[in-house]
């Protein structure tokens, strides 16, 4: 058994999942925040006036 050799195998592997996990954690940040920006842009486009009325002509 080469207990160096695991040793190193297993702080890659340790490495690897922190990596991978702080990838994710930028990714879902990065998402919350496109998302808060989205329902912003859908607070503000709304205009309660617009289509209450119709004009027609007969």
């Amino acid at each position: 058994m080469d207990i160096p050799a695991m040793s190193v195998a297993l702080s890659q592997s340790k490495l690897m999942n922190d990596v991978g996990i702080s990838v994710l954690k930028m990714a879902k940040d990065h998402s919350t925040e496109q998302s808060q920006q989205l329902i912003q842009m859908m607070a503000q486009s709304v205009q309660p006036h617009l289509g209450g009325n119709i004009d027609l002509k007969v």
